[in-house]
């Protein structure tokens, strides 16, 4: 009995060594609350879950930033990220302390707006009238709070020339809603639900940040316009340009080059039922989340993008 009892159990330890403990406790970093990562994030769980045999993914509140930060560090696996904070990331740049190298993509799923509502009887009409006023961002980590940081230095200012707070959506619209705050930025998809939160509590106006491109891409020649369609929010009656940036998953260049490819090929494959969470997904193609963003692809990625003709920089 004993050599049995003692046999079952090097049986058993033999097992739990060999078995894939990585693939079963899958760290995946989202947003914050009110952004469109958090339900994009339950909708991932679910599909590679079902795609990978034996995956646990547990989903974590992040940004964009934290986020790279968390895989290079081995605090997680998976995230969502923002092409141009990543980009910072792998070549050391403020705010990275250093060279992040441990940083794959896996897919590109749509582009960001950072977006800067004031009340639509401010007066504020440019980035250059914020001095002095009070504004509100998200908390430090997160991408749209440094891109608020690089428009005010675009514009020879820093946080010292205004009041700001750095809280969630939901604070910052609660700030602007009752007069705390002249101005609200953030870097999401569109519509905004924190915008029409705010939008329907008072008539905001939605900044055209079009002048400000060229000094923004020499912080960062990632940076791009991209057009927020008239009647995206109330009472707005034209289009507006805003800075632009790619929302993009990365991963741990660690991870299995299989179980990646299967979870590449699950996001393709699962489109509809994306796009019912976030209209953001909606005509998701291969060719869209093979695009180059400046972040080599992991090999299991680009193993995916080569089955459909579509070559890429893997790492």
């Amino acid at each position: 009995m004993t050599r049995l009892s003692s046999a079952a159990l090097c049986l058993a330890a033999t097992a739990a060594l060999c078995a894939p403990a990585a693939a079963a406790d899958m760290r995946l970093m989202t947003g914050p609350q009110g952004g469109v990562w958090v339900p994009l994030g339950g909708q991932l769980k679910d599909i590679w879950e079902k795609a990978v045999p034996g995956l646990s993914v547990q989903s974590l509140p992040g940004a964009g930033i934290a986020n790279v930060r968390a895989i290079e560090d081995g605090k997680a696996e998976v995230g969502f990220g923002n092409s141009i904070s990543t980009v910072d990331g792998l070549a050391g740049n403020a705010p990275f302390p250093k060279k992040h190298e441990n940083i794959c993509n896996i897919a590109s799923l749509y582009p960001q707006y950072f977006q800067m509502l004031v009340p639509a009887d401010s007066g504020i009409k440019t980035v250059k009238d914020l001095k002095g006023k009070a504004i509100t961002t998200q908390p430090r980590g997160n991408t749209g709070e440094l891109i608020t940081g690089q428009l005010l230095k675009v514009h020879g200012m820093s946080y010292s020339d205004v009041k700001v707070s750095f809280v969630s959506y939901t604070d910052s619209v609660e700030q602007v809603k009752d007069g705390h705050a002249q101005a609200f930025t953030l870097g999401t998809a569109i519509p905004s639900g924190a915008v029409m939160d705010l939008a329907s509590a008072r008539d905001i106006k939605l900044l055209d940040l079009s002048a400000d491109l060229d000094g923004m891409r020499k912080l960062n020649p990632g940076y791009t316009l991209v057009t927020v369609p008239k009647g995206t929010y109330p009472k707005q009656g034209e289009d507006v340009k805003v800075i632009g940036y790619a929302t993009h998953i990365v991963a741990s260049c660690k991870l299995p080059a299989d179980q990646i490819y299967a979870m590449t090929k699950a996001i393709a494959d699962n489109v509809p039922s994306l796009a019912a969470t976030s209209k953001t997904m909606d005509g998701l193609t291969p060719q869209i989340m093979a695009e180059d963003v400046g972040v080599p692809f992991h090999p299991g990625a680009a193993r995916f993008y080569k089955e459909k003709g579509i070559t890429v920089a893997a790492k």
